[in-house]
């Protein structure tokens, strides 16, 4: 299938054997025109659109410049706020605004005639952010962590799902549904290659010159870069050392690390279903349970509900859990999960007390 990634300002889309190929920019062009340029792979047609914003040429200050990618016979509305973010707003109308959002998750990006192409999209980006969702799918499961104000749960530690088990889920899906309370509680992404090299600068000299550690150190800086293998072992000797610190402390070094990871943490709005690559075929991400500021415990906050589409979802779109999967989802952050009614997902709001 057909990855989508970004050059410059603009949403490129070219099977993987041609990436090479890009070799210079691509001309810049008016704002708002789109470019004639497309890409026909097996009856599927991805077009290289504008991303650029409304401003002026040369004063383009927008740090997600909004465009719009043809994708899976529509044209989406979409903003790119990091390298290895994709934020999907909407479907584009043909008089230019957008179509109400209903279930375009389900109805459109995950139907059985494009479901594999929009996995890859998802592999090739990183995270894909798609906004204002009205959906009620039985395969979501809600999950409330065990976090407190002297204690990390297993989830606030940056991590892929799955990593205690035989096989990793390709892609995990995590959702704000409708509710009364906004969720009050962030959720930091970050790319695996650079959230390790952020846990090594983030250390504290105590705990950097440590021996373990200092190995670990010198290990990044050798000049053949580990494989993903070895880097869970590096993040995991760096993760027992930091289950030392006192909670917040902890707290305060993953807010560093998500900042020298350059971490996608904005706010979640209600509605928004964040899809994450989580052993793909490319670059995987890591994600995390974070607290911005500190834990006070007690505060009303809005919840999450998650699953793995790539796993639990089948061609007729209905649910198959494997009981042992739905354990192992579970069991990888500590977690309590629930499945419940459709309903429940858009009317429960929960008191948090982690």
């Amino acid at each position: 299938m057909i990855p989508a990634f970004l050059v410059g300002r603009w949403i490129v889309a070219l099977p993987r054997g041609d990436r090479d190929r890009l070799q210079r920019p691509l001309p810049e062009p008016e704002s708002g025109r789109v470019a004639g340029f497309a890409v026909d792979w097996r009856g599927i047609v991805v077009t290289l659109v504008s991303t650029l914003a409304s401003s002026p040429r040369g004063q383009d200050t927008v740090r997600a410049p909004g465009g719009t990618l043809v994708f899976a016979d529509g044209v989406w509305q979409v903003s790119r706020p990091k390298p290895f973010v994709l934020v999907i707003e909407g479907r584009r109308a043909p008089d230019g605004g957008l179509l109400a959002p209903g279930d375009y998750l389900h109805e459109v990006l995950l139907a059985p005639a494009w479901r594999a192409a929009f996995f890859d999209l998802v592999d090739a980006t990183g995270l894909v952010c798609c906004l204002g969702l009205e959906t009620q799918h039985p395969t979501y499961r809600d999950v409330r962590g065990r976090s407190s104000r002297g204690r990390l749960s297993p989830g606030e530690y940056f991590h892929h799902d799955g990593c205690s088990g035989p096989q990793k889920p390709r892609v995990v899906e995590i959702r704000c549904p409708y509710q009364d309370h906004e969720r009050g509680v962030a959720t930091s992404v970050a790319p695996f290659h650079a959230v390790v090299p952020a846990m090594i600068a983030a250390l504290p000299p105590e705990f950097a010159d440590s021996a373990p550690l200092a190995g670990c150190a010198r290990r990044l800086e050798a000049t053949a870069w580990p494989d993903d293998d070895e880097l869970e072992d590096i993040q995991g000797i760096i993760t027992r050392s930091v289950r030392c610190m006192r909670a917040e402390t902890a707290r305060a070094y993953f807010r560093t690390v998500d900042r020298l990871a350059d971490a996608y943490f904005l706010p979640w709005g209600r509605g928004e279903s964040r899809l994450i690559a989580n052993a793909g075929a490319g670059a995987t991400m890591q994600h995390r349970r974070a607290y911005q500021d500190i834990h006070r415990g007690g505060v009303a906050t809005g919840r999450l509900v998650k699953r793995w589409p790539a796993e639990e979802l089948v061609d007729g779109g209905d649910a198959v859990v494997d009981p042992r999967l739905l354990a192992l989802a579970c069991r990888d952050e500590d977690e309590r999960c629930e499945r419940g009614p459709p309903e429940r997902l858009r009317a429960e709001s929960v008191t948090a007390r982690h």
